[in-house]
């Protein structure tokens, strides 16, 4: 089936946090508890999050889906990080935030994630960024891949808080100039 990507709307406020809530653990470590992703998902993924999210006009979120429903989605935040080591490690300014980019397990190896990447970028270079930057957990290796193969490269670290702790990321950037900017 054809996989489609278009920008998402309030309306796709419940369809966004039902494929965050599915997702969002696939990401995580396993030493991750239950409760610190329902805490997670509750506070950062949650239908009245996304709601906010899709009316910040600093925010760009995009639905991929096809004909069996929603496959995954992608947030790009075109805000200046605030995390010092963010700051000290990206070299590609200015540069916006790939905050979130999931995909569903029946999504895998369709291209979904794919053509969410690509249109992910696109939307960056629209808003005039020189460089896109996101942030990993440094034991998804799975993900790591799919950086890598989409022209990221991995420039610092950082720690991201899931419930009461904080994990380890590996901080990404890819440059988006020149005939870099294509996949």
């Amino acid at each position: 089936m054809p996989v489609s990507v278009r920008p998402a709307t309030v309306a796709d406020a419940p369809v966004l946090a039902e494929v965050a809530a599915a997702t969002f653990a696939l990401a995580c470590p396993p030493h991750v508890t239950e409760e610190s992703v329902e805490t997670f998902i509750r506070t950062v993924l949650s239908e009245q999050c996304f709601e906010e999210y899709l009316t910040d006009d600093l925010r760009d979120l995009l639905l991929a889906e096809d004909e069996a429903g929603p496959l995954g989605y992608a947030m790009v935040v075109a805000r200046e990080p605030t995390d010092d080591d963010v700051r000290s490690a990206l070299t590609r300014l200015p540069a916006v935030e790939l905050s979130k980019i999931y995909v569903l397990p029946r999504s895998h190896g369709t291209g979904a994630a794919a053509e969410l990447m690509a249109e992910a970028l696109a939307r960056a270079s629209r808003r005039g960024a020189a460089g896109v930057w996101l942030g990993v957990n440094q034991l998804n290796e799975r993900a790591q891949r799919f950086y890598a193969k989409s022209g990221f490269t991995r420039v610092g670290t950082k720690r991201f808080l899931v419930g009461e702790r904080y994990e380890d990321d590996f901080v990404y950037e890819r440059r988006l100039d020149d005939e870099q900017a294509s996949l």
